[in-house]
């Protein structure tokens, strides 16, 4: 079983399961992937580089000669020792699935990638740069200069919550463009009125927040080493403005890297990686519904105190059903925290709990007491 967590761009280039997802975009392998980063969120930028070189090399069912083969190891050698010049990476290459003795030309595009990546990385920062974005724009700038948050309301009614210290920049009329862009420079929280049809997205330094209509806070200062974006209500979709693609960023379709309520993504600038985890504190989704008024339990079913709890706090929970099905849980949940409402739970159990990539995971043996 291949652990694709141990993998660097030239594994994933090599790789012949990773090979087939980037060329043949068959459903499954689609599937897969998107499964696993939401599991991984910290190779988002490995994957994403590794399928943008793939992506960049012509397939052709024709075997290659020893001249020509050379000559294109010689050709990307030179380009990776250029300073600031994009390789061209049409090459021809014999089908990767079954030559294998071509390997080391396609390792050889998976370095020219890489080392053409890191060494644009401090020219792509200031691309991105607040100040540089909202001078080549023309955009209208509010500036909080407070030691208070303050309100404004947006072109399209969306409201933003700015904080001291902070400021955002936007279009004056979003209707002439398919998208609601703003840039930000500091923290916000963001209520955004409902346009399935036209993506809201938040430029805030080196990455993008998209939603379609939802409430969501995203911190970025300039001199942080790390940006966070936390949802409150809905899900957003978060990438890093360096590995995108068109569809990620100009389509309705929420890409990315997933974030739901009470989850936080954080992203870590110097490295580059993103970090999925849940919040401190998570809040009630939910709190004047019916499930929390019957978080009193009296033996019940193990599958029907996660199932409410995960509703109530938007909060997946993932544990062996067949293996616990005969658990039952006796216990008052009703004014406790999310943390204190999983240890009562796990006690009575005999579980314990891990959070990972902003899920909760339980890992059990099976009940200490089970019915007869």
């Amino acid at each position: 079983m291949k652990d694709f967590r141990l993998f660097d761009i030239s594994d994933f280039v090599m790789d012949e399961d990773f090979i087939r997802w980037v060329y043949e975009k068959k459903s499954a392998d689609d599937d897969f992937w998107k499964k696993w980063l939401d599991q991984n969120p910290g190779k988002y930028m490995v994957v994403a580089e590794a399928r943008r070189i793939l992506e960049s090399v012509e397939i052709e069912q024709k075997v290659i000669t020893e001249a020509e083969k050379q000559y294109e190891i010689e050709r990307l050698m030179q380009t990776i020792s250029a300073p600031f010049q994009e390789p061209e990476l049409k090459t021809r290459v014999v089908s990767i699935f079954k030559k294998w003795r071509y390997a080391a030309a396609i390792l050889l595009i998976a370095l020219a990638g890489s080392t053409f990546y890191f060494l644009n990385r401090s020219k792509q920062s200031e691309k991105f740069a607040y100040s540089t974005i909202t001078i080549s724009k023309h955009l209208i700038e509010n500036i909080n200069t407070s030691e208070k948050t303050i309100t404004l309301k947006l072109p399209d009614e969306s409201i933003v919550e700015l904080a001291a210290n902070s400021r955002i920049a936007y279009a004056n009329n979003f209707d002439s463009v398919d998208t609601r862009d703003v840039y930000l420079s500091g923290k916000a929280f963001f209520k955004v009125t409902k346009n399935p049809t036209r993506p809201f997205r938040v430029f805030a330094n080196e990455i993008v927040t998209k939603v379609l209509g939802t409430s969501f806070t995203v911190r970025s200062f300039e001199k942080d080493t790390t940006i966070q974006v936390t949802v409150k209500t809905g899900k957003v979709s978060v990438y890093s403005q360096f590995a995108a693609n068109a569809k990620e960023t100009s389509s309705n379709h929420l890409g990315g890297i997933i974030v739901t309520p009470n989850q936080e993504l954080v992203y870590e600038r110097s490295k580059q990686e993103f970090q999925k985890t849940l919040l401190k504190n998570p809040e009630e989704i939910v709190p004047d519904a019916t499930y929390q008024k019957e978080m009193l339990y009296e033996e019940a079913p193990l599958e029907k105190v996660f199932t409410q709890l995960s509703k109530i706090y938007g909060i997946n929970i993932v544990y062996d059903n067949d293996l616990l099905k005969k658990c039952t849980v006796t216990a008052d949940l009703r004014n406790e925290p999310f943390y204190t409402k999983l240890e009562l739970i796990c006690k009575a159990i005999g579980a314990q709990y891990e959070i990972i990539d902003g899920q909760v995971i339980i890992q059990s043996n099976g009940c200490e007491t089970e019915s007869n």
